[in-house]
């Protein structure tokens, strides 16, 4: 498979994991901290495939990957933290929007990253279809909708933008970081690495009181049903983050990072299926206006996939 088609497949992924994150941050695991800790503790998983790919990168590169690892769940909590206290859909859309943008600046800053005149082109029109995108109405996206239907409390905070925006940026340095270790060292090698940074990340909130109670009280809430959702999307997220990673090491991460567009489109997608069969529950606006901004962003996206795929 080329980067190109897994980093489809991990978007796809990660489409159907939001959403679920937010659900299960309200109905399961209400604290981001709680969230976070489940979340970086699972990730511990890929060790069973330290006998086989696992090395010692030396000791710089080893506090190297610990130090990215750290940066995850730090996006982590920022994320699940603007999810809980402003509203879902802009946020998702805003770290969806924003992580794509940050990770191109760094990478010119900190990787030195060039592009060719088409890849550039490119860029600009994955960049541009996924703000349009993202500048769809809130009442009109889908995020707004599905979360309505699921019944899920939607709460009008300033600081969930800010923490949305810390969000964006620690994602875009953790991506950064984690292209950097994969130019150095062999793919699942550093991956397992840099997974053992965010679960010794997350080990700390163990010290804290306040944190500690809310973890194990979380956990203590969780009923078969429950845990057995919040298992199912670890998965997934497991899935797209991995393949994610894995198109990052294997290509330039602000290309893959800027195909965040694709997700969206993935979305509109599902919206549309969700109105065909089950209209009574989930619906997409279909008024003339959304319409065209919705085939713009996807001609945009499709026209920027094209530049890719034959650059």
């Amino acid at each position: 498979m080329t980067w190109l088609s897994v980093a489809i497949i991990a978007y796809f992924l990660l489409a159907l994991v939001n959403i679920l994150d937010k659900f299960l941050l309200e109905n399961a695991v209400n604290s981001s901290r709680a969230y976070t800790f489940l979340v970086g503790v699972l990730g511990m998983v890929v060790f069973v495939l330290a006998p086989w790919f696992l090395r010692w990168p030396g000791i710089e590169q080893f506090f190297f990957n610990i130090l990215i690892g750290t940066l995850f769940p730090l996006a982590l909590l920022f994320f699940y933290a603007a999810l809980r206290k402003g509203e879902a859909s802009k946020t998702l859309l805003l770290v969806g929007g924003a992580v794509p943008v940050f990770t191109l600046i760094f990478s010119l800053i900190l990787l030195n990253e060039s592009f060719s005149s088409r890849q550039w082109l490119a860029l600009s029109f994955l960049l541009v279809g996924t703000i349009i995108i993202s500048w769809l109405p809130e009442k009109q996206n889908f995020w707004y909708k599905a979360l309505k239907v699921l019944k899920i409390n939607r709460k009008k905070a300033y600081k969930g933008l800010i923490l949305a925006s810390l969000a964006a940026i620690f994602f875009s340095l953790f991506f950064i970081g984690s292209k950097k270790a994969f130019n150095n060292q062999e793919f699942f090698s550093a991956f397992i690495w840099i997974r053992g940074g965010s679960f010794m990340f997350v080990l700390l909130f163990l010290f804290h009181n306040k944190s500690r109670k809310k973890i194990f009280k979380n956990i203590k809430k969780l009923n078969t049903k429950k845990g057995s959702i919040f298992i199912a999307n670890q998965g997934l997220a497991a899935g797209g983050f991995l393949m994610q990673n894995y198109a990052i090491s294997l290509t330039s991460v602000a290309l893959v990072n800027a195909l965040q567009g694709v997700q969206y489109v993935f979305i509109i997608i599902i919206g549309v299926i969700a109105t065909l069969f089950f209209p009574k529950f989930l619906s997409e606006n279909i008024s003339k206006p959304i319409i065209i901004q919705k085939i713009i962003a996807v001609v945009l996206i499709a026209f920027g996939l094209y530049l890719i795929a034959y650059a």
